[in-house]
C-alpha cells in the first residue's frame, strides 16, 4: 500500500474552505486589475465608491468576501458594468446581445452569507444581473444586516425556505415557487430558514453601467 493511500480524504468542510479561499483570491485579483485599469488608487476608489479603503484592500487581497451592495458601489465607481468584476477575459468592446449559460456553468462568486452563480456573464452592459444564489441559514436579521442600493430586484425560490426582510414591511417566508419583487433602495435582506440547500433565482436591475 502506498503512503498516499493512508492519507484521509479532505472533509467537505475542508474542501469548501479551500474553494472559498480560491474564489476570494480570484475575485480580489480581478477587482484590483479593474481598479488599476480605471486609473484609480485605493484612496480614489474608496472616495468614489463610498466603500472603506481598508475594505477594498481586504477584498483585493482575498481576505474578505464583498457584499452585493459593495459590488454595486465599486462597479459604479469604476464606471463599468458589474459583469466586468466577474470575468477576467471579458471584452469591454464586445457587441453580442445574446448569450446562454448552460446549467452549472455560471461564474461562481462568494459573498458574505451568499454564494452567487452569475449567469449570462458574456453579455456586456446588461441592465439586469441574473443570479442563482445559495442562501445561508443564520440568525434573525437585524437592522445592521440589511442593505440598500440602486435598482429593483425579484426573487424566485428554487429550493428550501427563505425569510425576506424589507424595511417598513412585515418579514415574509417564501417557499419553492414563491416570488417577490421589491425596490432595492429600501433596506432589505434574506436568510435561509432550514439546514437543507436553499437556492433562489435572483434578478437585479443595474443601470449605472458605462455608457
Amino acid at each position: 500500500m502506498s503512503k498516499t493511500e493512508n492519507i484521509p480524504a479532505p472533509s467537505d468542510k475542508e474542501s469548501w474552505e479551500t474553494e472559498r479561499h480560491h474564489l476570494r483570491a480570484e475575485l480580489g485579483s480581478r477587482m484590483k486589475a479593474v481598479r488599476q485599469a480605471a486609473g484609480l488608487t485605493l484612496e480614489a476608489a474608496a472616495q468614489k465608491s463610498g466603500v472603506a479603503l481598508s475594505t477594498i484592500h481586504k477584498i483585493e487581497n482575498g481576505r474578505v468576501s464583498p457584499s452585493y451592495e459593495n459590488l454595486v458601489r465599486i462597479a459604479r465607481a469604476y464606471d463599468i458594468g458589474m459583469e466586468r468584476l466577474f470575468s477576467e477575459d471579458h471584452d469591454a468592446h464586445q457587441t453580442t446581445r445574446m448569450t446562454v449559460t448552460k446549467a452549472g456553468q455560471g461564474r461562481v462568486v462568494r459573498a458574505k452569507h451568499f454564494e452567487y452563480e452569475v449567469l449570462c456573464n458574456a453579455l456586456a452592459e446588461k441592465k439586469i444581473i441574473p443570479l442563482v444564489t445559495t442562501v445561508e441559514k443564520r440568525d434573525a436579521l437585524r437592522s445592521e444586516d440589511l442593505e440598500s442600493h440602486t435598482g429593483e430586484e425579484t426573487l424566485y425560490v428554487l429550493s428550501g425556505r427563505i425569510e425576506l426582510v424589507v424595511e417598513h414591511y412585515k418579514p415574509v417566508v417564501l417557499e419553492p415557487g414563491d416570488c417577490a419583487y421589491f425596490d432595492s433602495t429600501i433596506k432589505h435582506g434574506m436568510r435561509a430558514l432550514d439546514d437543507t440547500e436553499t437556492k433562489v433565482f435572483w434578478a437585479c436591475t443595474y443601470t449605472d453601467f458605462a455608457k
